[in-house]
């Protein structure tokens, strides 16, 4: 535990009413400064508590006035989430209650906590990681089910203990190239060059691996930006509706009744997408606020990552359909060939063609869903995503892993060139010091600063 650090102190609840409200305050005088404003029911010294136990009492200012019931909860450290004696006071969440008790904390001497300070603590102190504690924040912004999933076992230290196995596979490979430098003129079993290569190559294919799945990692934590897409009257809403799980859009036969972008934030194929329902795109529009609606259509897909276009397998495929087929050339596109509980009358083969990544369904019909699902799924490259396995989290992250690859990369090319032993040995050095920065044990303070500076206060 860091010593002479002081007691902070910030409210933990999000802003609003709520059930419950909570102060957290950590410290040296963490219990000391609670006891001043806290008052136990059964008359205890709640300085002597021990660490995991509660106390119900109530909370008063520091000149002895009633603010509410509440609980304390007392964790002492090193044993508590930042690694120091914490103390939590639980109050009715109502924000005019929880910023009184938050105010008395203060004015018994604790000091206001910056932004993630709790969890730059609990990182200082040795509890957890870098990438630990980064997983806190993804935890709370998670998009989806899976990418909540996929950050906690983060937070359990999925990566970091990924990274300490990288580190100690190289110290190993730095074992047997040492022990020829070292000691050239003694009965040492010359380095087996390509036993070493074929390791440095291999530690390199495994930290690649782990590189490829960043893209697929953000997505499931951060979601994907994407559109529908399609001719005036192809069933867009309908399908919006279908994944939305309730009538967010009009549906109309009239064509042209969606004139401006209708979002709605959904979880399909086991990601979060941030789905617009666009304007119909059509070259004739029937009106001034139209022809802007298809603008902003058109806009949209310039941001999307994954764009469903929507065609009516029930009638010939229009000019519209034609020029939209052209302008989607080249984007990500999943082609939904809607209405196929209807006679058959588009040209789908045509659609196949130009869009190898396609789906036949019925909007009307709930079975479609799971169709679209796994088609989203696949479309995003996110199928049979693992949960458990170790995730790049960030750019921070990956930038690392980058980096020590590249050194890595180089170490195994200096082997095969002839080069000699020692000049492996130090590439793999300065792979191992990148490692160490990403797991965070010689983060620079800037590094930690950017790190914390996107948490909120009380985390």
């Amino acid at each position: 535990m860091v010593q002479g650090m002081p007691t902070i102190a910030a409210i933990s609840t999000p802003a609003g009413k709520g059930g419950i409200g909570i102060v957290r305050m950590s410290g040296p005088e963490a219990m000391e400064m609670a006891k001043k404003v806290f008052r136990p029911r059964n008359g205890r010294d709640i300085t002597s508590m021990k660490g995991y136990t509660a106390a119900f009492g109530t909370v008063h200012t520091v000149s002895g006035e009633l603010i509410d019931q509440c609980v304390l909860l007392c964790f002492r450290g090193p044993r508590s989430y930042t690694g120091e004696d914490v103390a939590e006071l639980q109050c009715h969440g109502g924000e005019a209650v929880i910023h009184a008790v938050l105010r008395a904390v203060l004015d018994s001497g604790a000091e206001p906590a910056g932004r993630g300070e709790f969890t730059r603590r609990a990182f200082i102190n040795g509890r957890i990681s870098l990438t630990e504690a980064e997983a806190v924040m993804d935890i709370v912004n998670a998009a989806s089910a899976q990418g909540e999933k996929a950050a906690a076992a983060q937070a359990e230290g999925s990566l970091a203990r990924r990274t300490e196995e990288f580190r100690d596979r190289i110290l190993a490979i730095q074992t047997q190239i040492a022990a020829e430098i070292d000691f050239p003129e003694e009965d040492v079993d010359e380095a087996d060059r390509d036993g070493l290569t074929r390791d440095v190559r291999k530690l390199s294919e495994d930290i690649d691996s782990l590189i490829k799945g960043y893209d697929a990692g953000q997505k499931m934590l951060r979601g994907i930006p994407a559109a529908i897409v399609g001719s005036p009257n192809v069933g867009k809403s309908t399908i919006l509706n279908l994944v939305s799980g309730y009538e967010k859009a009009i549906v109309s036969p009239e064509a042209g009744t969606t004139r401006d972008i209708i979002e709605e934030q959904v979880s399909l194929g086991g990601i979060t997408l941030m789905l617009a329902d666009t304007a119909g795109i059509r070259e004739n529009a029937s009106g001034e606020v139209e022809r802007i609606g298809i603008d902003r259509a058109r806009n949209r897909l310039l941001k999307s990552s994954l764009i469903l276009a929507v065609f009516d397998a029930s009638r010939e495929l229009q000019a519209d359909d034609l020029s939209l087929i052209e302008e989607l050339r080249g984007k990500p596109v999943l082609a939904v060939i809607n209405k196929n509980d209807l006679p058959a009358a588009a040209d789908t083969q045509r659609l196949k063609d130009a869009f190898p990544a396609y789906v036949e369904i019925s909007a009307l019909d709930q079975s479609s869903l799971g169709v679209l699902e796994k088609a989203v799924g696949d479309m995003a490259g996110v199928s049979g995503f693992d949960t458990d396995s170790p995730l790049l989290a960030n750019e921070r992250q990956r930038n690392c892993a980058v980096r020590a690859n590249d050194a890595i990369r180089e170490a195994a090319d200096s082997l095969e060139s002839g080069f000699t032993l020692d000049v492996c040995y130090a590439l793999l050095d300065e792979a191992l010091s990148v490692l160490f920065e990403l797991s965070g044990e010689n983060a620079s303070e800037e590094v930690i600063d950017a790190v914390f500076r996107d948490f909120c206060v009380g985390k």
